[in-house]
């Protein structure tokens, strides 16, 4: 399989809405009156700059609808506090949810907005506290937050990683809670959760999540997806991305289609199992 790279126009995404949801999903918008897959996620899944994201190539293998409903920037409030989402996760006869990050959700030291995850609203008295000093009228994002505190108070910003990680499973259970659904959890990255060792690690994608949060997830994940992106399909870059010539750095942070690929093709086998447990019911 060749790729190119395409450049000099930005992609459309054709945005859709579906009822009962307040997020808009990458389109075109999809029937929801057959059996279908639904995809949960952030940015990778949302597929940016990805012409065919994995979404789109699981959908070819299975030969069934996966409905994408990746949110840019999402974190796990946007789908857990979403009732239209919640409605069409419970509805599906699988639920695929990439493992995202921990930084873009709600917690007992910072609100997030509830839609845009990546937006930081405000910092509790509790990390005020914390943080003497800081100015948290500055920071209008959580990762431009979290790599100053990193370096104003490393020994604050532990105690806050650690409170991110309990944030993240606690909000993962209840999402498998709400949809009433063991969910199968994806996680595509260029390395494996058991690379993350300590705090050396908390910044690469998925921030702060480990292999050991995955294990506490439990009965709730009915399979757990490893996607660690080869060589080969990392050196394939942006080959195959689409993006205006402004948006070339931002293309250069995320996984591209020779990636994507290999996400549908780790999914296809844990899916069908899912599926045919569904179909015995």
């Amino acid at each position: 399989m060749s790729y190119e790279r395409i450049g000099g126009a930005a992609l459309d995404y054709r945005l859709c809405e579906y009822d009962g949801s307040r997020l808009s999903f990458r389109g075109p918008k999809r029937s929801l009156a057959e059996p279908y897959v639904a995809l949960l996620g952030g940015t990778e899944t949302f597929g940016k700059f990805v012409p065919r994201p994995f979404a789109d190539r699981l959908e070819d293998k299975l030969d069934m609808p996966c409905v994408n409903l990746g949110v840019m920037s999402a974190g796990l409030d946007a789908f857990a506090s979403d009732l239209g989402v919640l409605s069409m996760a419970a509805q599906a006869e699988a639920v695929v949810v990439q493992a995202m990050s921990a930084h873009n959700l709600s917690n007992r030291f910072y609100t997030v907005h509830p839609r845009r995850n990546d937006r930081f609203l405000r910092a509790s008295d509790q990390m005020r506290k914390l943080f003497r000093g800081v100015d948290f009228t500055e920071f209008h994002f959580t990762n431009h937050l979290l790599r100053h505190l990193a370096g104003y108070h490393p020994e604050g910003f532990i105690l806050l990683m650690r409170e991110l990680q309990q944030a993240w499973v606690a909000r993962m259970k209840l999402l498998a809670e709400r949809v009433g659904k063991p969910l199968v959890l994806l996680w595509f990255a260029d390395h494996e959760p058991a690379e993350k060792r300590g705090f050396a690690h908390a910044a690469s994608a998925p921030f702060a999540v480990t292999e050991a949060m995955i294990e506490q997830l439990g009965g709730d994940v009915a399979q757990v997806v490893i996607c660690r992106v080869s060589p080969a399909a990392l050196a394939h870059g942006q080959e195959g991305m689409v993006f205006a010539d402004h948006e070339a750095l931002a293309a250069m942070q995320l996984l591209g289609p020779a990636a994507h690929e290999e996400a549908a093709d780790a999914l296809l086998p844990a899916v069908q199992r899912v599926l045919k447990r569904s179909w015995r019911r």
